[in-house]
């Protein structure tokens, strides 16, 4: 097989030549390179064909293997998936780092209420972890990646930011400064994949200019809000993983093969009324999983200067079997949460 630089993707900038031989093409990395978010879990990895390995295989008639696994972390890289790699792969894409640093977790912490969050010290954890350990954990990756590839066009690719500033999921509570911690923190991220990625010879591309404007609750949106099944949540979308095509491989969004399809067809009154009924019930649910009316979460709550009573009143409303009361529940108690935040100087 002929090297990329013949090929033309070591530019990064064009498509290269048709090549005689089809590109041996290896997918490594997490659930944002498995493609989670696209509602196409396949198997126990998740590997969607509408993630973006999938799209620029498609798109340039790659042979892709496919290994990239939701939940995986630089170790597991290592131990699972660089088996695919030999002297043969021409081209390897990657994200990876964030499950490093519980990513999940982090997520989790931050959207419960102000009250029952640490969510500032889930992210002072993650960065202790990312400056302390996750520069050598690269290295020790992307150099076992070089000595079993050696010919490959190896792409790093870093995170978007997942805020805008706005948070319109009532069943979440994110306030506007936790949201910017964590954009800041995958800024921080980023800058870490950057340089490790550089000193290690390889290709690095940025999603978060891309992303900028996508954003969950953007329109649109390329990154999903808190979602059903819940993996779903926090990840690109279809439309979020063209966008990484295209960052992998500038173009990419160009062929028909990569572009969504919208269903024209106009929902009936009763199809979209039970649809909005059922996210309904499914954001009161996700609350009411938090427990936040127990005994142990109630003297949180008491402790933080918050009503009790009026947490108890519409922690209750959220069981009705009326929508607009748990609309106007949902509604009041991110209204609490405001409150506890300006309090807390947040």
């Amino acid at each position: 097989m002929s090297s990329l630089s013949t090929l033309g993707l070591l530019a990064g900038a064009a498509l290269p030549v048709q090549a005689e031989e089809p590109v041996h093409y290896v997918a490594l990395g997490d659930s944002f390179s498995a493609g989670t978010g696209t509602r196409a879990k396949v198997d126990d990895c998740y590997r969607s064909p509408h993630g973006y390995p999938a799209l620029l295989a498609d798109a340039h008639g790659l042979q892709l293997d496919y290994q990239a696994c939701s939940s995986a972390d630089t170790e597991d890289v290592h131990r699972d998936q660089l088996d695919a790699l030999s002297p043969a792969t021409d081209y390897v894409t990657m994200t990876i780092g964030g499950n490093d640093l519980g990513y999940a977790g982090v997520i989790t912490q931050c959207a419960l209420p102000g009250w029952l969050s640490n969510c500032e010290g889930r992210i002072n954890d993650a960065l202790e972890l990312l400056h302390s350990q996750m520069p050598q954990r690269y290295d020790v990756l992307f150099a076992e990646i070089g000595v079993r590839a050696p010919a490959a066009d190896v792409v790093i690719g870093t995170y978007p930011h997942l805020f805008s500033g706005r948070n319109c999921n009532l069943a979440t509570f994110f306030t506007a400064a936790e949201m910017r911690a964590l954009n800041g923190a995958t800024d921080q991220l980023a800058d870490v994949i950057a340089d490790r990625t550089q000193a290690a010879g390889f290709r690095y591309v940025d999603a978060r200019p891309a992303f900028q404007g996508h954003a969950v609750c953007d329109s649109p949106e390329w990154v999903n809000g808190l979602s059903w099944p819940i993996q779903e949540s926090y990840h690109p979308n279809r439309d979020g993983n063209i966008g990484y095509a295209d960052i992998f491989w500038p173009g990419t969004s160009g062929s028909t093969t990569t572009r969504t399809t919208t269903d024209t067809g106009t929902a009936s009154t009763d199809q979209t009324s039970a649809s909005r009924a059922q996210q309904v019930r499914a954001q009161a649910d996700a609350v009411l999983a938090m427990d936040l009316t127990g005994s142990a979460n109630l003297r949180q709550a008491r402790s933080a200067g918050v009503p009790t009573g009026e947490l108890v009143r519409l922690v209750a409303q959220l069981r009705s079997g009326d929508v607009a009361t748990v609309e106007k529940a949902l509604a009041g108690l991110a209204a609490l949460n405001e409150r506890h935040a300006i309090r807390a100087g947040r």
